[in-house]
């Protein structure tokens, strides 16, 4: 109907309240992919110079606007080589926490795409990147969640996690995992730990203590466990995580989420999979012997033997066969001898070797305890492991008929 055209003209009519309704007007208009181009052509200057009005309401309206034009790729190009960059920036810095999150989440769209972070980065003095941590720190939470987000994203750029990191972001973030909301933190920590040169800085920061603490506050949550698993995943690279993990309360804080029945199987899988990781430090699995209590047993041994996920079982079987035979183990063990045997028996059974390897290891760990020697005698599982022996030696037998290739055979 030719509207868009006067509502333009209003931007210049230095009535604020115009400015603001027709600023509205164009966001509503902005709304559907098809009138963007149309705004595009007339809109994008006059709107970024009421981005940067004197009047709140206007600069929000305005702000509102540029967001809605970074919901396409498109357009968003258009806005960055018009100069928006430097004015949602800026605005980062506003004590307008409407402002702060508006023009957050634009900078979070516009850095979903790699082609535009030479311009965000190209902001001198990384006035970017500190404006984001210090959001980060606000009173306001989804405007600090908004700011790991873009942090997050940013961070897929190694160079941009080096200057994150120069610029001490762990400590605001270690604050924002103590709030009642710290999945985007995790999340962005989840990211910086994933690139090892940044994991001895981590752990001197205290970050295992963090997500240890962490791991006890929020036991049914699936998105904090799974990140907080692969942090302390990552973080064994470094030549100082045994020692914090064992000052730690992650050990315990794992043990805890093992039980929690809020778990979908796919969370439970890393939990299993950084308790079987942790494990290889004997240390760890000293102190895991010690401390395991029958609840954990009982439900390590449930998760071996459910066939619905195999590397959740593998996972769960393995922490039990690197478990110490202590006299206190043994005892909590006992009770699930006869579920142990079926699972075991399974394990026998499958084509793959390390399901075979597992189960045998764990036998002879067993067989330490004469009570479940007694039941193994004569059982199936004994006679699955007999066909297995003869399996192994009729293999054996085959590979030594075959004789090795003589270099001549191989290169003519």
């Amino acid at each position: 109907m030719g509207m868009l055209v006067p509502i333009l003209e209003l931007f210049q009519s230095g009535d604020a309240t115009a400015q603001c309704h027709s600023c509205a007007c164009v966001t509503m208009l902005a709304c559907s992919e098809l009138n963007r181009e149309a705004v595009l052509v007339d809109g994008i200057i006059p709107l970024l110079a009421l981005a940067r009005s004197y009047d709140p309401q206007v600069q929000q309206n305005a702000t509102w606007a540029l967001l809605h034009l970074t919901q396409s790729d498109c357009s968003t190009r258009i806005l960055c080589q018009a100069g928006a960059i430097p004015v949602l920036v800026l605005l980062l810095q506003s004590s307008d926490s409407v402002l702060q999150f508006y023009s957050c989440t634009a900078l979070c769209n516009i850095a979903a795409v790699p082609e535009h972070h030479p311009q965000l980065l190209g902001i001198g003095g990384h006035f970017l990147l500190k404006s984001l941590l210090t959001l980060v720190s606000s009173s306001v939470r989804k405007n600090s969640t908004q700011a790991c987000r873009c942090l997050q994203t940013l961070s897929k750029n190694v160079l941009i996690q080096e200057q994150l990191m120069e610029l001490d972001c762990v400590l605001p973030l270690k604050a924002l995992l103590k709030t009642s909301s710290p999945e985007s933190a995790v999340t962005l920590l989840c990211a910086l730990s994933a690139h090892p040169p940044n994991n001895d800085v981590l752990v001197s920061e205290g970050l295992l203590d963090e997500i240890g603490q962490l791991l006890h506050r929020h036991r049914s949550s699936s998105v904090i466990i799974t990140q907080s698993c692969k942090i302390i995943t990552d973080l064994q690279s470094s030549c100082m995580s045994q020692q914090a993990v064992m000052e730690s309360p992650c050990l315990s804080g794992l043990l805890q989420a093992l039980v929690s029945p809020a778990l979908s199987g796919e969370t439970l899988l890393h939990v299993t999979s950084c308790l079987h990781h942790l494990m290889t430090w004997d240390p760890l699995k000293s102190n895991l012997s010690v401390t395991v209590t029958s609840e954990q047993v009982s439900r390590l041994v449930t998760l071996a033997g459910q066939t619905q996920n195999p590397q959740l079982s593998y996972n769960s079987a393995a922490i039990i066969c690197k478990l110490d035979m202590t006299g206190e183990v043994v005892q909590l063990l006992r009770p699930h001898y006869v579920t142990m045997l079926d699972y075991l028996l399974a394990f026998l059974q499958k084509k793959d070797v390390k399901f075979q390897q597992l189960g045998i290891v764990t036998i002879l760990n067993l067989k330490k305890d004469a009570e479940f020697s007694s039941l193994l005698a004569g059982s199936e599982l004994e006679v699955q492991l007999r066909t297995v022996h003869v399996q192994t030696e009729e293999t054996r037998r085959l590979l030594q008929m075959i004789q090795p290739l003589s270099p001549s055979s191989v290169h003519p």
